[in-house]
């Protein structure tokens, strides 16, 4: 699993640089913060990072997901690579039981918590086979909350992965910056 991982990191550094790319300076400014090291170590904290960004992306209606979850994890210094991955849970096969569902869980969480829905997004919405399922505006809610709710759920899944098979995703401690590391630094030994 290590080897496939490294492999594929090998092959997007080596896309990423290439060498018809790599002198353009809009190329260089997009992907220089791809390039920290941080980014791509699998460990425990950065990999639930990354896939509860990319969980919360994939299960929105947007174009580019992954491009969404990348430029995110590389500002909250999340785990790339699974970010992007994890985009791939709304594929074509997956993507109508998810609308559907995200559709009932929105209506639900309108009726339950009364929530107002503008007039402008409130035109009802049917999917074929299925019927009425709510509102554009039911859908949003429900897209959004799946999202919170599958990013959440992230966590305790990467984190008892981590219990179980330390070797394959470690805990790695960082190091202390600022007044920490002058604080630790100044202390006798």
């Amino acid at each position: 699993m290590k080897k496939r991982y490294l492999r594929l990191v090998r092959r997007t550094f080596r896309a990423l640089r290439h060498r018809k790319l790599r002198h353009r300076v809009w190329w260089q400014t997009l992907t220089k913060p791809l390039f920290d090291r941080s980014l791509w170590v699998p460990c425990r904290d950065t990999v639930a990072n990354g896939l509860a960004i990319g969980l919360f992306f994939s299960l929105l209606l947007i174009p580019m997901q992954s491009i969404f979850a990348a430029i995110v994890s590389m500002r909250a210094k999340a785990n790339v690579p699974f970010a992007v991955a994890a985009c791939l849970l709304s594929n074509p096969l997956t993507n109508v039981p998810i609308w559907i569902a995200q559709a009932k869980l929105g209506r639900w969480l309108a009726e339950v918590l009364s929530l107002p829905v503008p007039h402008f997004i409130a035109h009802p919405m049917s999917l074929p086979g299925v019927g009425q399922v709510g509102s554009v505006g039911t859908m949003i809610i429900g897209m959004i909350a799946s999202g919170v709710l599958v990013g959440l759920c992230a966590y305790p899944i990467v984190h008892l992965f981590s219990a179980l098979l330390p070797h394959h995703l470690p805990v790695l401690r960082r190091r202390p910056t600022g007044l920490r590391a002058i604080r630790d630094a100044a202390k006798p030994s």
